[in-house]
């Protein structure tokens, strides 16, 4: 296996290293020289190493399927994807802003609703979320910050440009598979990391240990933080336990802890320990059998009394999913423009929202072109690829548009760009998506670069990993 970039050709779509065809793009030069220096015999042994470090550190994650769940080694690409530094400054004030923005929007319509007084976004369309929550109805958490930890879908276009795709702001995953992915790329090409200046990402457990710490009821040195995992069989298993073991914090599950005296308490072998901040990897209605589903054996009873009393800090906060709506993802910049008084930096994707009559007559007649989504799936779920959709489909879909048209949103399919994969025999073109996390309690954070996500069967725009997607290593680098 030899690194040829002639046959290498990925058409019409906007390349993240290769500019035409032969020609590296200026910040990819290096590596692309680099590759092309390397032997057969090195190529695939790279690959063979990296594999190998995969397996031996236990990178892996957990596939839902009918004949039970599967345990898979992380499918990972060893060739990096490069951003240019000067153009991430300006993409993560982008995230920085949207976030503020966002929260901004959780804390108004769970207490003063400001944003429905002056007809910014339509009161029923909220109150109608599956992720609206009117438990927290005047519930105020340290700094006004509900989504401490927000992972931002990021896309390009043809015309080179990032979009926001979507926003995750319940429990967004995947950095952990960010920071396994550097480190595997190290171990794999560590000439590189001597000719390239490459902003480090491994600071991260530290930023997130300082936001969680940062939203402690208990003004202490070193308050108690956990992470609360459903459990091993969890899809994201792996990231709760490496994360709870990069920041130092104890990973427990719901029979891990008792409230009492509305505080939150970790059962240990010494005795109760108090806990002061958790880091929740469970979806809001499994918090808490008191208040919630009433048959949750992954929460904790009496867990919202003792975060509604200020007792114990929760990230991300329950309720900050109302946000996470694909339909609300509309309004965002709107929202930018309304609290903070300024424009977006990064702009949506063209979207239609079917519960306007108008728009969601467009979607109905031209489901051949766009992608359809409903508001609250996550993981590519439930959604409908026009232009690859049989017309059962688009037929079945439609019927489920006019049943529930709050439920759906629709987009035109982007043309998402690529970037080379190390394929059987040589580099192909393999479309892309870019996961940046942002933190923010006192102070906000943006992670330098982020999870690229690879879709890697070729011509696919599944990059979703739960669905045959991989992932490669992101670097931002000064040119």
């Amino acid at each position: 296996m030899r690194v040829d970039w002639k046959s290498y050709n990925p058409g019409a779509f906007y390349d993240e290293t290769i500019s035409s065809p032969g020609f590296a793009r200026k910040h990819a030069r290096r590596l692309v020289s680099y590759l092309r220096s390397l032997k057969s015999d090195e190529v695939s042994n790279r690959k063979q190493a990296a594999s190998l470090a995969i397996k031996t550190m236990g990178i892996s994650f957990t596939v839902y399927s009918d004949a039970g769940n599967i345990d898979r080694e992380w499918p990972f690409d060893i060739i990096p994807r490069i951003i240019p530094r000067k153009e991430w400054d300006v993409t993560s004030k982008g995230l920085e802003q949207r976030v503020r923005a966002l929260n901004l929007f959780i804390n108004d319509i769970y207490n003063a609703q400001k944003v429905f007084k002056d007809k910014i976004v339509p009161r029923d369309l909220i109150l109608e979320s599956g992720n609206f929550r009117k438990e927290c109805m005047g519930i105020k958490p340290a700094f006004g910050t509900w989504a401490h930890i927000c992972g931002t879908d990021l896309i390009r276009d043809r015309d080179g440009l990032f979009y926001v795709l979507e926003d995750n702001l319940r429990v967004p995953s995947g950095v952990s598979y960010m920071l396994e992915n550097r480190t595997v790329t190290k171990r794999v090409f560590p000439e590189l990391f001597e000719n390239y200046d490459i902003l480090p990402v491994t600071d991260y457990p530290t930023k997130l240990y300082d936001t969680l710490a940062a939203i402690s009821p208990r003004r202490i040195k070193n308050p108690e933080v956990v992470v609360l995992t459903p459990g091993i069989y969890n899809s994201a298993y792996f990231e709760h336990s490496f994360l709870a073991q990069r920041m130092g914090a104890e990973l427990v599950e719901g029979g891990d802890l008792v409230v009492q005296d509305d505080c939150v308490f970790m059962r240990t072998i010494d005795g109760l320990a108090r806990v002061d901040v958790i880091y929740r990897r469970i979806d809001d209605l499994f918090l808490d059998p008191s208040v919630f589903n009433k048959d949750s054996v992954l929460g904790v009873k009496g867990l919202m009394q003792a975060w509604i009393k200020g007792n114990v800090g929760l990230a991300n906060a329950p309720g900050a999913g109302v946000a996470d709506d694909k339909v609300v993802y509309t309004y965002v910049p709107k929202l930018i423009k309304y609290y903070l008084g300024e424009d977006p930096i990064l702009p949506n994707v063209p979207s239609y929202i079917c519960s306007d009559k108008k728009q969601c007559q467009h979607v109905l007649q031209n489901l051949d072109k766009l992608v359809v989504k409903p508001a609250n799936e996550s993981g590519g779920y439930g959604m409908l690829m026009g232009p690859q959709a049989s017309t059962e489909e688009r037929e079945e879909f439609a019927r489920k548009i006019k049943a529930n048209p709050r439920n759906y949103m629709a987009q035109p399919l982007i043309s998402l760009s690529t970037a080379p994969i190390l394929g059987d025999r040589n580099v192909e073109p393999r479309h892309i998506d870019l996961r940046p996390f942002i933190l923010q309690a006192r102070d906000s954070y943006v992670t330098p670069g982020g999870l690229t996500r690879v879709a890697m069967v070729k011509g696919s725009y599944v990059v979703n990993s739960s669905q045959g997607g991989g992932s490669k290593d992101t670097w931002i680098v000064d040119e």
